[in-house]
């Protein structure tokens, strides 16, 4: 039974999902051409190294450093989104924090009094 649960994302894993997505997809957007054309093709159209040279006239070893270094990229666009968005992601203000602390009262009181 929790496998057929873990199968069926929820609304919100699908809408994080949704935006992860989005966020992965302005990133490589933001690469430069050269970085950006050989991640679509290694990464996302899954071409081997071999044939993304040879579609791009480059060496191999052209296409090896330009998909590093666009991994690093976007990799550093992504750090740098997350850690502007860190201090939204989860505020603990209002209800949520109301019910957070209820939670953690019933779990300590459910528990009982601690020897003295």
């Amino acid at each position: 039974m929790r496998e057929e649960q873990a199968a069926v994302a929820t609304p919100e894993q699908m809408a994080s999902t949704r935006e992860l997505a989005r966020l992965v997809e302005v990133a490589v957007d933001g690469l430069p051409e050269l970085y950006r054309v050989v991640f679509m093709l290694r990464e996302v159209q899954q071409l081997s190294t071999e044939d993304t040279a040879s579609c791009l006239e480059l060496s191999e070893e052209a296409v090896k450093v330009r998909l590093h270094r666009a991994k690093g990229m976007l990799r550093e666009a992504l750090v740098s989104r997350v850690d502007a968005a860190a201090g939204e992601a989860f505020p603990f203000l209002g209800e949520r924090c109301d019910r957070i602390v209820a939670r953690v009262m019933a779990a300590l009181g459910s528990r009982g009094a601690p020897p003295p």
